[in-house]
């Protein structure tokens, strides 16, 4: 494809086998992007990447200056949930979660941006969890970690004329989110202003405008995608039980 925002950059994808990364993935390309999928799972037109193994990003980057010279966009989708409460979470678990969610992108920038040309973007997958206090203790604080780390590559990368931004998905339909208990999902939609779930079309979107030129003056931004679930403090449950209660 020729044309499109994307057309004539690289732009690599983890966690594409499947779900939000699958999805992102097939935007780029419809923009025009030459797309590097990656993932820690096998899948059609995907390259086997352990986020969480410098080795696996060393050969990476050597692929890509061979093949491309160049990158021109990283998109740190890869990550995983563990829904451990405070009084069960093991060091260990935390460890597991942020090798993956905060070593991974960490890993991924220090690899790639000495590939990446004044313009080029990275877009860091937060979470809503990043902006409350989520229950699940070692996932939480992982994408608060995630947001400090995308803070300080904006700071370190700007003058190199690479930006790093951080998208904040809410309650997406992915297989991450369908292996939760009913009742996750449905407080969420209770709590969400929209009142339902997102849909990856919903994310991807955004993803496409920060790798673009049209966002070119846009570094170190947290942009939610949630329904407004953050948006309101926890307050809308408050608001809700007085108007069913005619409380006002």
């Amino acid at each position: 494809m020729n044309g499109g925002r994307l057309a004539g950059k690289v732009v690599v994808v983890t966690g594409a086998a499947r779900g939000q990364g699958a999805a992102e993935a097939a935007a780029l390309e419809r923009e025009g992007a030459t797309v590097v999928a990656t993932d820690v799972n096998s899948g059609e037109g995907v390259r086997r990447l352990d986020v969480t193994l410098a080795d696996d990003w060393a050969d990476l980057a050597d692929h890509l200056r061979d093949a491309y010279g160049a990158v021109h966009g990283l998109v740190n989708n890869a990550g995983i949930t563990w829904r451990a409460r405070l009084d069960e979470v093991t060091a260990e678990d935390m460890s597991c979660v942020h090798a993956v969610n905060v070593n991974g992108p960490l890993l991924g920038i220090q690899h790639l941006a000495p590939l990446m040309p004044p313009g080029s973007s990275v877009v860091n997958v937060g979470s809503s969890a990043a902006l409350t206090a989520h229950y699940p203790v070692a996932y939480t604080t992982s994408k608060w970690a995630l947001r400090g780390l995308s803070k300080t590559a904006a700071l370190e990368l700007g003058p190199r004329g690479i930006r790093v931004n951080t998208i904040h998905p809410g309650f997406i339909e992915t297989e991450m989110t369908a292996s939760a208990a009913p009742a996750f999902r449905e407080s969420n939609i209770r709590e969400t202003p929209l009142g339902r779930v997102g849909t990856v079309d919903e994310v991807t979107p955004l993803v496409v405008f920060l790798l673009c030129d049209d966002s070119s003056f846009i570094t170190g931004a947290e942009i939610p995608v949630d329904g407004g679930l953050t948006s309101h403090g926890g307050v809308k449950s408050v608001s809700d039980a007085l108007l069913d209660g005619a409380g006002r």
